[in-house]
């Protein structure tokens, strides 16, 4: 059901040229909701977890419910198994950015509170497209946290989220003065390379779980040269 031959729809033959068509069709369709879901949402997430936690958290029962209701259908199963696994990184956003933003040393840990349970899923061969996908999402949070272990940004991390809005400027260009030192260039342009290959590779097996994960990857790059830009800008 997850490879590049097997359609959406059951009634599609994969193995006419029809088929074959309408999987990768689904396949890119895959990728690139994996790289909304992990983009688009980092910007609605934040500024709504801070006023409205409880709510941000209680949208993750919404996201659960769906998911299982799309993956009732054979026609809206991915979708299903895809939402399910972005419904963990809602969450553990949800949990960190709601309390704990103050703490960037607690950002990773909680961002992998679904790890057990998604390697558990995967040894049982169940939800792939979604845990994959969640799996590419944390390892891009984890070297983007790495990357502000080197550079030394962690600092300004927890000045941003004590002070007053009108200060965050300021502590933004003290903190793009240090990505832009010739460590701070180096080591992004070594992790960007490393997450475009590890986002790529796998998109040669051609099956919808991979497409997950490489879209989810990829979207780190997209997502902290936003936050970069913002920081420049500001």
């Amino acid at each position: 059901m997850q490879t590049f031959s097997a359609s959406a729809n059951p009634q599609v033959n994969a193995s006419t040229p029809l088929g074959m068509f309408a999987s990768a069709r689904q396949t890119w369709l895959i990728f690139a909701a994996a790289i909304f879901l992990v983009s688009v949402p980092v910007f609605i997430e934040a500024p709504l977890v801070r006023s409205l936690t409880w709510l941000s958290i209680g949208l993750t029962f919404l996201w659960v419910w769906l998911s299982f209701l799309l993956m009732s259908r054979s026609v809206t199963y991915h979708w299903g198994d895809l939402l399910f696994g972005f419904s963990w990184s809602w969450l553990a956003g949800s949990i960190y950015w709601g309390w704990l933003r103050w703490e960037p040393l607690w950002h990773l840990p909680v961002e992998s509170i679904g790890l057990p349970f998604a390697i558990w899923c995967l040894r049982r061969n169940w939800g792939k497209i979604g845990n994959w996908f969640y799996l590419g999402s944390l390892l891009g949070t984890a070297l983007t946290d790495v990357y502000f272990y080197l550079v030394n940004l962690m600092p300004h991390w927890r000045q941003i989220m004590r002070v007053e809005p009108e200060f965050v400027p300021l502590i933004l260009q003290s903190a793009v003065a240090r990505v832009q030192t010739p460590w701070g260039v180096a080591w992004a342009l070594i992790l960007a390379m490393v997450l475009t290959m590890v986002g790529i590779l796998p998109l040669g097996r051609r099956q919808y779980h991979w497409y997950a994960f490489g879209g989810a990857v990829l979207s780190t790059i997209l997502v902290d040269s936003l936050f970069l830009l913002a920081a420049v800008l500001a």
